[in-house]
């Protein structure tokens, strides 16, 4: 007698298997745009203490990206955020 595995049982077994995939890819996509949304906010964070840092040591009221960058408290990649997105400086608050 042949061992092996019928059509139908091979047929079951990729069905199941393909429900099981498109279970989790919902799941996957979400918790990618979470890392996105709370990798932003982190880099904004970053952003504002190198603005508090900069006011400290220039003795300045005024801040903007480029100063930032070229007084070496932040560097070109450091303006923006995971996707792409620039991170602006409005009175003195990192926005996206």
């Amino acid at each position: 007698m042949k061992r092996g595995f019928t059509l139908l049982e091979m047929i079951i077994v990729m069905t199941v298997i393909a429900i099981l995939f498109l279970l989790t890819i919902p799941n996957t996509q979400n918790s990618l745009k979470v890392a996105n949304t709370k990798g932003c906010e982190a880099q904004l964070k970053v952003v504002d203490t190198a603005i508090l840092q900069y006011m400290l040591a220039e003795d300045t009221q005024s801040v903007s990206m480029s100063s930032l960058v070229s007084a070496g408290y932040l560097n070109e990649r450091q303006g923006y955020c995971h996707d792409g997105s620039p991170i602006t400086i409005v009175d003195n608050q990192a926005t996206q």
